[in-house]
């Protein structure tokens, strides 16, 4: 009968420790602490990606005149189902621009521009220019067609995401990962991210509201985020996998010692 006391006391004592130490902090997982406090902010969508080498350029020309801006618009074939490569079986592609490690590209008729560097609208200004010289009030589209971030560590399915719109901010794309885990550490999220060929290591934490006005609340091309662990993630895979099974095998001797001391 003692022994049934006493076991029962630790149990609820073990009950009472684990709860204690389960329960989060509200500073640990709620997003835009403080938000309420910030004031308005002006400009807050101005941010645009610069066009760094390796970006997959489409540029699309066109006029007035649908002919004048033909030579600017280079076509190129894929080839046919059929495997026979013949251009008349082929389907019709937009020629795409590399942009090479000096941050250039061969464009049609005008030769070689160095877009690296500059903005989306830099670059539609450069062109114009250039392309006005061969014809008249030019309208110039220019998109990256392989812009990409890719979401590692503490998020619900990481992986590596197509952006359409070349522009998304931390947190779409953190939601395009369903999210960060219990586990992910929300006030150290690491942001791996490329310029000129140099890398710079950033650290955001979302549960501050002013991570808006960061540098890196909008992602550039190519940029990885990197969610870290908290202690509980680690310590858990320290002990191992078979963590639950020890669990049961001591509760079920601890009862049978019950039934046999009872």
């Amino acid at each position: 009968m003692k022994f049934k006391i006493s076991f029962i006391k630790i149990t609820s004592f073990l009950t009472l420790l684990f709860f204690c130490f389960s329960c989060g902090s509200k500073q640990d997982v709620v997003y835009y602490q403080n938000i309420d406090n910030m004031a308005a902010q002006q400009n807050s969508n101005s941010y645009e990606i610069k066009i760094q080498p390796d970006d997959l350029l489409m540029v699309i020309v066109s006029a007035d005149d649908p002919e004048v801006a033909i030579p600017f618009n280079l076509r190129t074939y894929s080839a046919a189902t059929n495997n026979r490569l013949d251009i008349a079986q082929g389907q019709q592609t937009v020629q795409l621009y590399l942009v090479d490690q000096s941050g250039s590209i061969e464009f049609p008729v005008v030769g070689k521009l160095k877009l690296g560097g500059l903005t989306r609208t830099e670059a539609l200004q450069l062109l114009q220019s250039k392309i006005g010289v061969y014809i008249k009030n030019p309208i110039v589209n220019l998109r990256i067609t392989n812009f990409k971030v890719s979401l590692q560590g503490e998020v619900n399915l990481p992986g590596t995401y197509p952006i359409a719109s070349e522009r998304v901010t931390l947190i779409e794309a953190l939601s395009m990962a369903k999210d960060l885990t219990i586990y992910g550490k929300r006030d150290n999220i690491l942001v791996i991210r490329e310029i000129n060929g140099i890398k710079s290591y950033n650290r955001v934490d979302i549960t501050k509201s002013d991570f808006i006005n960061s540098p890196f609340y909008y992602l550039a091309q190519n940029d990885v985020v990197y969610v870290e662990p908290n202690k509980t993630r680690i310590n858990s895979s320290a002990v191992g996998p078979n963590t639950s099974v020890i669990i049961s095998a001591i509760s079920i001797l601890v009862s049978l010692s019950v039934l046999i001391f009872k």
